[in-house]
Order: structure tokens, then sequence, then C-alpha cells
């Protein structure tokens, strides 16, 4: 199936967890925030929601400052 990450099209598996799909990216371990079609997915619950056909990902990482 086709997602597109941050703007760029990507062939992935079936049903592809977003914990899955941070794992490949190697982004696990790092600050970072996602949205999937435009609605932001808590840290939480990136291993349950399941990736669809055409879905839209934007993945943000997150500064600190003070």
């Amino acid at each position: 199936m086709q997602i597109y990450v941050n703007g760029i099209s990507h062939g992935v598996a079936e049903a592809l967890p977003l914990s899955d799909l941070i794992g490949l990216l190697e982004l696990g371990g790092t600050r970072i925030a996602v949205e999937v079609n435009q609605e932001l997915v808590p840290r939480s619950r990136f291993p349950e929601h399941r990736l669809s056909d055409q879905d839209r990902v934007e993945i943000i990482h997150a500064v600190g400052g003070g």
C-alpha cells in the first residue's frame, strides 16, 4: 500500500502499525510528534494505530527551549 510521510510517497506493508513505521524510519527513542491525516496520534497509541492506504503522515521533531 502507499502512504505519504512528510509529503514523500512510501510503499509499506498492509495495515502497518504506526510504531513499526517509526522503527523503519529509525526514529525510535527520539522526541517526535506524529499526525495522521491531520489528526495528532498520542505516542501511547502508536502500537495500535494501523496505517491505511493513502494515509498522510506528518512527523515533527520536538525541540526543547526555554
